[in-house]
């Protein structure tokens, strides 16, 4: 009915003006105010009334609005809008009588005797949703001159209209009211907005937010925050930061409850240093940040790993006044476990056991547990069980699942299925979580057949395979080099509406590449481009890799070149690679410009990018340049690393060039590496070169290096 009347209307309404409102005002009765309110009940009404019936109740309604008046300071009926409390069945009346009240009573009393009765009418379903009372209602209004208490009855048709999903139609319809009349303020566009927002129809509210820096309208600082909640609550990071940036130029602010919201999507979404910059921001605008500002800037900050950062922020936090309480602990602790300083977040949690103001919860044993289960200290984490159970505390899915995920690990599937089974006799839900675990633990032990069977049990329970279910088992596939496998397990996830992310994505990329199979790693790179995905360090360092592989160091370095739009910073690994494909290619000039660049950014190369670039140099005659590459290494990787490379040049018979390599060892190190001297030495005699050898005794004992060296020597 509210449809089949919107779009009437709608296609009507600029006729409306002129012929049906002004049929309702040649058509009222005139108005006769009755003293009694029983009146009204004197004579049933229905819904085939007679013309002259029709105008008695209309009478009827309007004299008990009037009487509800006449019992209320006169102060009040001018100034104020009475909460009319009417001696009236809502069943007696129709929508179309409701709108000719209204309208009598516009035009004899007033403005707001008109709204009020509104108002009285809304509270009903039968009239909250019939959109001809909103449109007469704000015309009767206008006529009257009262254009502020006509954008009262719009917000409440955009509001009311709104909470059944028909939001569209009733902006539509404030947008064809402009044509009569209705000039917009900034204050109904601003509830458009808000109530769009908090609607979850951003579209709307984008337009209409368009609409008004159009007509040079100024939003305030209720409506920004609208946009900023709703996009928060939908997950979109970067579009609530957006709007953000927005109110800070505008030097709006937001209350506490908005900032801690800005300040977990951001820093789980991964944008911490951006949530850190509004923190600061916001502060320097006004805002007062309190404890829970803290403690989620601090969660965030932990949980990116930057716990030197949280510290500094919980000493800033302690500074203000503010003192930490049991989750700020939790976050450090969870953040030093993430680290792997189990020791240093141990003595944090003792602190909280030993305090008298807060004791550590079922989530801070959880988050310690856990720690403790990825370093593999299972008697540390069963004894923090033990504790949680002496105090009273139940644990929770989560504390068991962190226990089965570490026994998994180390091969315990013993102990995890005596966890699960205390889950289920607790009463805890086992989720596919918890399968998850033990499933992955299955697949990389190589028991991927006791994997599928456990699976199966519980899809038998009602539990549906996720994500990460889906990823494990292709990630085992693809481990097995089983693509055709990987390929149908993908196709089953997305026909039951799974939609793949990017980790599941770089799975299957890193296995095409590993195969050299880059035409079928690209279609996969661009197809999770085109559906939004945002491609990782990693998904850029399988590409990378492959195409070093494929000897195209063209698409690697255009990969490579690529991965700041994505805002993926390379790592060692990624650094690695590219090095080591232009070293096969004896780009050793690109190679080594590379190498140097992740140097100077303090990133440490792995001993295999550090053993080949200097070992290529070396095939190249030229030591000095390998000698000068690896001298930027501290002591102990350059020891490494050496020892190595003198082993290989044993290994090539490159025995001169070995030699200068070993006197450098000599020259830095007191203790030389047995294996490295027997290499060296075996080298020498097998080539003949007894003066090398000659040489080496001298100096060791003219340098009166270690003992064993000696003995080495000595027992030849």
């Amino acid at each position: 009915m509210v449809l089949l009347a919107f779009h009437r209307l709608h296609l009507q309404l600029r006729v409306f003006s002129t012929t049906l409102l002004d049929g309702i005002f040649l058509a009222k009765p005139k108005l006769t105010y009755f003293h009694t309110q029983t009146d009204l009940y004197s004579k049933p009404i229905t819904f085939s009334l007679s013309s002259s019936e029709h105008n008695s109740v209309i009478q009827r309604v309007c004299s008990l609005v009037y009487e509800s008046y006449s019992n209320q300071e006169n102060t009040h009926f001018k100034s104020t809008l009475p909460k009319l409390e009417l001696p009236l069945d809502s069943e007696l009346l129709t929508p179309e009588q409701c709108i000719t009240v209204v309208a009598s009573l516009a035009d004899e009393a007033g403005s707001i005797a008109a709204l009020s009765f509104f108002h009285w009418a809304i509270r009903y379903p039968k009239f909250r949703h019939f959109m001809r009372l909103y449109i007469v209602s704000s015309m009767c209004l206008m006529r009257n001159g009262n254009f502020d208490r006509a954008h009262e009855v719009i917000h409440c048709m955009v509001k009311n209209f709104g909470e059944i999903g028909m939001l569209k139609e009733a902006v539509d319809m404030v947008f064809e009211m402009r044509n009569q009349g209705l000039v917009f303020s900034a204050r109904t566009l601003n509830c458009i907005v808000s109530v769009a927002a908090e609607t979850g129809c951003i579209e709307i509210a984008e337009n209409v937010f368009d609409e008004m820096c159009e007509r040079g309208l100024y939003p305030d600082s209720f409506c920004f925050e609208s946009m900023v909640v709703a996009y928060c609550k939908l997950g979109r990071a970067v579009d609530a930061d957006r709007w953000v940036s927005a109110m800070l130029e505008r030097g709006f602010i937001v209350d506490n409850a908005t900032c801690t919201l800005i300040m977990s999507v951001l820093c789980q979404k991964g944008f911490v240093n951006r949530a850190f910059w509004i923190f600061n921001r916001l502060i320097e605008l006004g805002l007062t940040p309190n404890l829970i500002n803290f403690t989620c800037l601090i969660n965030g900050l932990s949980k990116r790993g930057s716990v030197k950062q949280a510290f500094e922020l919980l000493e800033e936090m302690v500074g203000k006044g503010w003192k930490p309480n049991v989750f700020t602990h939790t976050a450090l602790i969870d953040g030093l476990c993430k680290k792997g300083w189990t020791e240093k977040a141990f003595r944090l949690f003792l602190k909280l056991v030993r305090s008298d103001s807060y004791k550590p919860n079922v989530h801070t044993y959880t988050v310690m547990i856990t720690g403790y289960c990825k370093e593999e200290k299972l008697n540390r984490a069963e004894m923090l069980l033990s504790r949680m159970l002496e105090q009273g505390l139940v644990p929770n899915a989560q504390t068991y699942t962190s226990l089965i995920d570490g026994y998994c690990k180390v091969g315990n599937f013993t102990r995890a299925y005596e966890l699960m089974e205390v889950m289920k006799k607790d009463d805890l839900l086992l989720s596919i979580s918890t399968y998850n675990s033990v499933i992955d633990g299955l697949c990389k032990k190589g028991e991927a057949r006791e994997a599928y069977k456990l699976l199966k049990k519980g899809l038998e329970t009602g539990l549906s395979a996720d994500l990460v279910t889906y990823t494990i088992l292709i990630s085992d596939c693809c481990k097995h080099a089983d693509n055709r496998l990987a390929f149908a397990l993908w196709c089953k996830m997305v026909k039951f509406g799974i939609n793949p992310d990017i980790h599941t994505y770089t799975t299957l990329i890193a296995a095409q590449c590993r195969q050299k199979r880059m035409k079928e790693s690209e279609k996969l790179f661009d197809d999770a481009i085109k559906l939004g995905l945002v491609p990782t360090k990693e998904t850029f360092t399988s590409m990378i890799s492959g195409y070093c592989r494929d000897k195209n160091i063209s698409s690697a370095m255009k990969f490579f070149q690529s991965m700041g739009e994505y805002g993926c910073a390379p790592d060692c690994v990624t650094y690695g690679a590219l090095v080591s494909g232009l070293c096969k290619e004896s780009m050793l000039d690109e190679a080594r410009k590379h190498y140097d660049t992740m140097m100077d950014k303090g990133i440490s190369p792995c001993e295999v990018t550090r053993l080949t670039i200097a070992y290529e140099f070396c095939k190249k005659e030229e030591p000095s340049t390998a000698i000068a590459l690896l001298d930027r290494l501290d002591k102990r990787l350059w020891t490494r690393t050496v020892d190595t490379l003198i082993r290989k040049l044993c290994s090539e018979k490159k025995v001169d060039m070995a030699a200068l390599f070993f006197h450098k060892l000599l020259d830095k190190c007191q203790i030389v590496d047995k294996i490295t001297l027997t290499a060296f030495m075996t080298a020498c005699y097998d080539s003949q070169n007894y003066a090398l050898v000659s040489n080496v005794n001298k100096r060791i004992t003219k340098d009166n290096l270690c003992s064993s060296v000696l003995h080495f020597h000595s027992s030849d």
